[in-house]
């Protein structure tokens, strides 16, 4: 848990809720602080699976994974290449597209981009706009405006504080979100927060932002974003578990947003909410993501597989 990325104070909650999860199941759990710099607990041998809490920068963008991968260690969630895929809004998008999956039109500005070309592309993107990082989680940098002007100059912004960033086209809709866990779709929740606009405060801090099951009747329209979430998470290439985001339109659509290869796991987080409605507690969340990690195919040099349900180590 925690990283180096934006949203360390997010990850460190999640990385609490899970050692504690994985304790009350009767795990021995180490839980650690990680950088680049600092990743001493590699070399402890006496772990059996790495469970990773890393949100945003370094945890989520596949980095910590290659560097697993490279010492064919044991750890939760997606690998390398589909976490890079994944933290990428504009990859992710396009993969999102192939698969057959609706998403809303977009542009991107980088360093490389003529503006000129940039500011005309807006102007026939829409009426209204979201602005975006690329690589960034958790809302964070996340702006919507209704001009052009106002689109192009918050992009701009956008670019000089956080690198690349993209400009979508609004689609006014609800916002729901699918927990992944085990190849299977778990609960639709619809977010309804109090300010509008889903950011970082209505995540994490507002005890107002709603989050609500059955509020979508429709089994029809209920299958349609289970398969486009299920959809999304193959396209990446996904494993173990996952979130996937939607803006579902007025006319029953689902429009991608993103897939978190690693999703909170905080009190006010969506994944366990969802898990809980079908009756699974956080201990048995976590103990399920752990033996997950372990049924994976074993690979040389990888440290020894030990039976899940004997929790002898760690």
């Amino acid at each position: 848990m925690g990283g180096i990325g934006q949203e360390r104070d997010i990850s460190i909650q999640s990385g609490r809720c899970i050692a504690e999860a994985l304790e009350k199941a009767g795990l021995n759990v180490a839980a650690v602080d990680v950088r680049p710099d600092h990743l001493e607990i590699l070399d402890d041998d006496s772990i059996d699976v790495f469970f990773l809490a890393l949100h945003g920068k370094f945890g989520e963008d596949g980095q910590l994974q290659q560097i697993l991968e490279d010492r064919s260690l044991l750890y939760t969630g997606s690998g390398p290449a589909a976490s890079r895929l994944a933290f990428n809004k504009i990859a992710s998008k396009k993969a999102f597209a192939r698969a057959g999956v609706a998403t809303a039109a977009a542009i991107e500005l980088n360093a490389g981009t003529d503006i000129r070309t940039f500011q005309k592309q807006l102007r026939h993107l829409g009426d209204k706009y979201v602005i975006k990082p690329i690589r960034q989680g958790s809302s964070i940098g996340v702006t919507i405006v209704s001009d052009p002007d106002e689109a192009a100059a918050a992009a701009k912004e956008t670019l000089r504080n956080f690198g690349d960033c993209m400009v979508e086209n609004f689609v006014p809709g609800r916002e729901v979100t699918v927990g992944i866990l085990c190849g299977q779709a778990l609960p639709v929740i619809e977010i309804r927060p109090q300010t509008g606009f889903y950011n970082y405060h209505a995540k994490y801090l507002d005890e107002r932002t709603e989050f609500l099951f059955d509020t979508i009747t429709d089994a029809a329209v209920i299958r349609k974003i289970e398969t486009a979430a299920l959809d999304c998470f193959d396209a990446l290439g996904c494993r173990h578990f996952a979130r996937a985001d939607f803006i579902l339109s007025g006319e029953g659509i689902p429009y991608a947003l993103e897939v978190n290869t690693i999703p909170g796991f905080t009190s006010h987080s969506l994944l366990p909410k969802a898990a809980a409605k079908t009756g699974l507690s956080m201990s048995e969340l976590c103990v399920k993501i752990v033996e997950a990690a372990l049924a994976e195919p074993a690979r040389a040099g990888a440290i020894p597989v030990v039976k899940p349900a004997s929790h002898n180590k760690r």
